[in-house]
């Protein structure tokens, strides 16, 4: 792919930092209008409960230190922004704008208190789904779509 952007790739390009903008608005939005670790019942399976990750997804790395986290979570960015700048084919590109959007909104987050702010909680029979926020459903829906365009970009290799 040659340097100059295609308009495609422009238009994922500007969707990071508005994924980015929409996830650290709705956390300080969380950290306004909640409190910590009392739910808010929306649903009979889904609450608004705040929290805090000091680690990332699943509270890995939780006594690794901010640094290190940090650190790795601003190598993995840089490894998917290059392989956003570089792939061609427009699914993979917009699978990688959500994830680099919810990478950099954790980020930014960690960066800025030291800790990652969660406040969606699914549940169901009482068994908890660890709360997440927007990033992390960024960066879920992201994985999905790579995956998605991988396994049809295989089978089309396959059907030639």
């Amino acid at each position: 792919m040659s340097a100059a952007p295609k308009s495609g790739q422009l238009a994922q390009l500007a969707f990071i930092p508005t994924l980015v903008a929409l996830d650290l608005a709705a956390k300080a939005w969380a950290r306004s209008a909640l409190s910590y670790g009392e739910p808010v019942k929306v649903l009979p399976f889904f609450d608004l409960t705040l929290g805090y990750n000091p680690g990332v997804a699943f509270g890995l790395l939780n006594d690794a230190g901010g640094l290190v986290v940090l650190l790795v979570t601003a190598a993995i960015s840089l490894m998917f922004g290059v392989w956003f700048w570089r792939e061609p084919r427009p699914l993979t590109r917009l699978g990688l704008a959500f994830v680099l959007g919810g990478a950099l909104g954790n980020f930014f987050d960690r960066l800025s208190r030291g800790e990652v702010t969660d406040f969606l909680d699914f549940h169901v029979f009482g068994q908890h789904w660890p709360a997440f926020n927007l990033a992390d459903t960024a960066i879920t829906c992201g994985a999905a779509f790579l995956i998605f365009d991988m396994l049809r970009a295989r089978r089309e290799h396959r059907t030639q």
